[in-house]
């Protein structure tokens, strides 16, 4: 079993938006939610256009390495418990790590300053 923790990247079933299917992703571990249950944010090799992604490059990481430059999407966050993680890719460094922890805060002040509107 896979013990995650916060900024570490491993590879989980991710889920599409509509829940019919799901694809072996890396992702990073943003925070414990309790009770097995674990915050990730998809990565991809595609920012498919997402002006939020944050590149990872080989410096990105203080262990481990993702084969080809990623993305992590902010937008793309979801609930998984420890049970779903099948390994451990990589371990961010901290700047790496607290830049796409920026972006998902952002996301969701921009979701409030727009809801103010």
């Amino acid at each position: 079993m896979v013990t995650p923790a916060a900024g570490v990247v491993v590879l989980v079933p991710f889920p599409f938006s509509n829940l019919a299917q799901a694809k072996l992703l890396p992702a990073v571990v943003l925070a414990d939610a309790g009770r097995g249950d674990w915050i990730l944010c998809q990565v991809t090799s595609n920012p498919y256009g997402d002006p939020r992604a944050v590149e990872l490059t080989e410096g990105c990481f203080e262990e481990g390495s993702l084969r080809v430059t990623s993305y992590a999407r902010p937008g793309k966050l979801f609930t998984a418990s420890r049970d779903l993680i099948l390994s451990t890719v990589a371990v961010l460094r901290s700047s790496a790590f607290h830049e796409i922890i920026e972006a998902v805060i952002a996301l969701f002040r921009g979701s409030l300053a727009h809801d103010k509107q």
